[in-house]
């Protein structure tokens, strides 16, 4: 089995470490910059947010069809990591320029270039993440190889989050429309000198047997007749978090059977025609519902990004309020992103010991406990802060390693079981959770402080918030930390499971190589 050589783990996290110069950059810092420096109102900012985050769970989907379905003499994917760079760069620098325009041109503009940016990056992003997939067949090799990956990451965070206001301050002199555009034109050049070295340090070992041959126009136009089934659940999830009544919450049960229904309905018709290939999305939809690794780690994925990002949501409004020193925020995501690497990088080690389902059981139950901490810690209390954040991110940062690892898992799974590999869409669901995480993260987090009466243009509502900005950071996260816990027990791959398939593929794939030559 391939092991993987130092220098290609480290240009695969060099791929990551440029992706974050617009997660943790751009993404983080837009609306910030929507409102107080474009002249966006909050309102409409918002809305705008929320039309880009569903359209977001389609262009993932189309991506990771449109790259599995790619063929090339560099690969699957890393054709479109290095195609999609230069757009990445270009939007990146558009969404923060500031022309004179009217209200609604502002509007319309930055529609168009936020709504750039993000298909750019999931052109970019969703084949990197899949790349991962088929650089190596050893499990082992991939969680190191995902460790480097989110070690990559953490470092392009900590880069902006450590850079990025001095270098608004530096470059804008009081002007912070000059000040943001000239940072992302530092950025812009660092993200394609990154992207570009990921791309000609790694490569792709892992060609799946190919057993149909579908035009992609004949599966897009498939896929357009199942995206009813993807796009209705998330609206009325969407509805539901925003209104929160009977009639969106009806809805949300009349969808949720609705899709239950449709489910059903299609494992019965791939049962009934087991010996006729359907087409490709039908197979690729088939397969992705009846992979249970899949759907538990598609579960998994959203419950460990809510745990991690109803924390990070709240945390300046905790140390502005709470413990009373709004600067120590970015001091303590310093701090975050320092233990993250070091918990990244330590993944794979402790994996090899006690085994992946193990490590994410046990890294769930130690990072929520001492999550729940926070809820008795006084806020003049720094110190003790300050090490139960770090203590429980060094765990929490082995999530995402550990998950994108494992989704590798699920294609094996998929291939071993019906002879079939769609890596692009298996990954591109991993970053689809992401996003949806993320922001159903931030929306509860709106929510509950909307509960205890919080308006930050009113200071007399925060001491009454304080109870719920405590439990923002301490019990609330921490219940989908347990939620992802017990749910990751049911996960059926087993250490001895996975060697077996890992051997009984790499048979297969030579198998087939012979036959071919």
């Amino acid at each position: 089995m391939t092991r993987l050589p130092m220098y290609e783990k480290v240009g695969y996290a060099m791929g990551d470490a440029a992706a974050n110069l617009v997660w943790r950059g751009a993404l983080a810092y837009l609306a910030v910059f929507y409102t107080d420096t474009f002249g966006i109102a909050a309102s409409a900012a918002a809305i705008l947010f929320l039309v880009v985050r569903l359209s977001d769970g389609v262009t993932d989907i189309i991506m990771g069809m449109i790259a599995d379905r790619t063929n090339t003499s560099w690969g699957k994917f890393r054709p479109w990591i290095f195609w999609s760079t230069p757009f990445l760069c270009l939007f990146m620098v558009l969404c923060f320029t500031t022309p004179d325009l009217s209200d609604s041109g502002k509007l319309v503009y930055a529609y168009v270039t936020y709504i750039g940016l993000t298909l750019a990056y999931t052109v970019n992003n969703v084949p990197y993440s899949a790349l991962m997939g088929v650089m190596t067949e050893n499990d082992n090799e991939r969680t190191s190889l995902s460790g480097f990956r989110f070690a990559g990451a953490f470092i392009g965070g900590l880069f902006v989050m450590g850079f990025l206001p001095n270098l608004v301050a530096y470059f804008g002199e009081g002007n912070d429309a000059q000040g943001y555009q000239y940072t992302m034109y530092v950025f812009a050049g660092l993200l394609m000198a990154l992207m570009v070295i990921s791309v000609a340090t790694t490569k792709e070992r892992i060609t799946p047997v190919v057993k149909q041959n579908n035009s992609l126009a004949s599966e897009l136009g498939d896929l357009s007749k199942q995206l009813p089934f993807i796009l209705l659940p998330l609206i009325a999830i969407t509805l539901f978090f925003y209104y929160r009544n009977w009639q969106t919450g009806l809805l949300f049960v009349v969808v949720m059977s609705a899709m239950v229904w449709f489910v059903k309905r299609l494992i019965k018709q791939g049962e009934q025609n087991k010996e006729q290939q359907g087409s490709g999305v039908q197979q690729d939809m088939l397969d992705l519902i009846t992979n249970k690794p899949w759907l538990i780690l598609l579960g998994l994925g959203f419950l460990t990004m809510m745990f991690n990002g109803i924390k990070i949501s709240v945390v300046a409004y905790y140390f502005k309020y709470y413990v009373g020193d709004e600067l120590l925020a970015g001091k303590y995501f310093v701090a975050l992103l320092v233990v993250s690497i070091l918990g990244a990088l330590c993944t794979s080690f402790i994996a090899k010991r006690i085994g992946r389902k193990s490590l994410f059981i046990l890294s769930l139950v130690i990072s929520s406990l001492l999550t729940c901490g926070f809820y008795w810690v006084p806020g003049s209390d720094v110190n003790t802060i300050f090490i139960l954040g770090c203590s429980a991110e060094f765990f929490a940062a082995m999530m995402p390693t550990l998950f994108f690892s494992m989704l590798g898992d699920s294609a094996d799974y998929n291939e071993w079981l019906n002879g079939r590999r769609a890596t692009g869409l298996i990954y591109s669901a991993g970053t689809f959770v992401q996003k949806t995480g993320n922001g159903f993260a931030g929306a509860l987090m709106l929510v509950v402080l909307a509960s205890y009466g919080y308006d930050g243009m009113d200071p007399s509502t925060v001491e009454a918030s304080l109870p719920g900005m405590t439990l923002l950071m301490s019990f609330i996260p921490a219940a989908f930390g347990f939620a992802g816990a017990a749910l990751m027990m049911c996960y059926p791959i087993t250490d001895k499971m996975q060697t077996q398939m890992t051997a009984d593929l790499i048979a297969r794939r030579s198998e087939a190589n012979l036959v071919t030559e």
